[in-house]
């Protein structure tokens, strides 16, 4: 009879966070430091969540990952391992410190089971890898009592995941090493509850190139980065800061715009060229500026990750008008079907007639900025006594 071995396990969620500031290119690839500071509204994980169980058991004989119910290669997988070794090596240190017992030292040198799943698509420009790996690193933290700054160990699986370690609007400080590349919490999700955020899917398909190969190809040949990153991005992050700090929904809106067309005009200044965007993405910018000229005030802005995309920002007393034109343009009144999150009525009086695009946008979702990890507790994705994933 096989001997039965207890199996330890937490399961934690992490949000998504879109870039204000965008950060693109790094100045050390291995340890995933940024080549400038960046800024980040968290977004509420109701809508846009990673999911991931972490167990580790005595009779667990090797490290295993599935991502949404498939097995991953974990051997080959450099982030992933960085993050593992990362969170040993605290683990060790701290437990040392506090003179650990027996136990627990075994059991940070047992192996890991680990499940995640997203409740959005995956690698398709909506920050996947931020959420997952923030999840992770915020679940290993719990099952081995770690105490202290976990962003730096977030940025080592995903740059970006170190922003969704927190709420609200959060700042990644480039810093120059290991220890002083790290995120802070601006703001926290309450200082601007007015705020929505419109995310229009454009596609659900993975990427043609990835985001850490396509900043690897513009650190190397776009002189547009390096422009960007000495004269444009610190007066932009003062900018946005106090923008935020003082409600400035324009200036906001602005700054936020500026920073999506330069970070696509650096995409097409890399060679070859990257492009992410497509002819929805294009139609969606016309949209917003014909919106905001029609009242002649910046109601509306968008910005753009490494992916076809949107997300739209806007004021509470603007959203069901937005969303109103929005299901003009592409929903087709499919109402429900067509916008998931936060609820929105898209039956205002059109203030002007709207150009139909067919067929060009999968759904829309609706949220408002959100808080940062935690521990769930109803629910999990790992059998407790396999440590195999559940598949529902």
């Amino acid at each position: 009879m096989q001997e039965e071995h207890e199996i330890e396990m937490v399961t934690c969620s992490a949000p998504v966070n879109i870039a204000v500031i965008k950060y693109w290119g790094k100045s050390c690839e291995k340890k995933n430091i940024p080549l400038n500071s960046s800024i980040s509204l968290t977004l509420n994980q109701d809508h846009l969540k990673a999911t991931t169980t972490v167990a580790t058991s005595k009779g667990f004989e090797s490290d295993k990952v599935w991502l949404n119910g498939v097995k991953q290669d974990v051997v080959n997988n450099a982030r992933l391992q960085a993050c593992l070794n990362e969170i040993r090596s605290w683990a060790r240190k701290q437990a040392a410190r506090r003179k650990a017992d027996a136990k627990e030292l075994l059991k940070i040198s047992q192996k890991i089971h680990i499940a995640s799943q997203n409740n959005f698509p995956t690698a398709a420009g909506l920050a996947s890898s931020a959420a997952g790996y923030a999840a992770l690193v915020f679940a290993l933290g719990q099952l081995f009592s770690i105490e202290g700054d976990l962003t730096r160990i977030a940025r080592r699986g995903s740059g970006s995941a170190c922003r969704s370690m927190d709420g609200g609007f959060v700042e990644w400080i480039a810093g120059t090493d290991e220890d002083d590349s790290i995120a802070k919490q601006f703001v926290p999700e309450m200082h601007w509850p007015e705020l929505r955020v419109f995310i229009i899917v454009v596609s659900k398909k993975k990427k043609d190139i990835g985001s850490t190969g396509g900043m690897k190809n513009s650190v190397e040949t776009s002189s547009l980065l390096q422009y960007r990153v000495s004269d444009v991005v610190p007066h932009r992050l003062t900018a946005v800061k106090t923008a935020i700090l003082e409600h400035d929904f324009s200036a906001f809106a602005e700054i936020c715009m500026k920073e999506s067309n330069q970070l696509h005009a650096v995409c097409q200044d890399t060679y070859p060229p990257l492009l992410y965007m497509n002819d929805t993405s294009k139609e969606i910018v016309k949209l917003v500026h014909k919106y905001n000229d029609f009242y002649g005030s910046t109601r509306l802005a968008y910005t753009f990750d490494a992916g076809p995309n949107a997300f739209l920002f806007t004021l509470d007393p603007f959203a069901n008008e937005v969303a109103t034109i929005l299901n003009e343009t592409f929903g087709f009144n499919s109402g429900d079907k067509f916008f998931r999150g936060l609820p929105v009525k898209a039956n205002e009086p059109l203030p002007y007639e709207c150009e139909t695009l067919e067929n060009s946008v999968e759904y829309v979702i609706c949220t408002n900025p959100g808080q940062g990890p935690k521990v769930v507790m109803d629910e999990t994705l790992l059998s407790n006594k396999s440590g195999l994933p559940i598949f529902n």
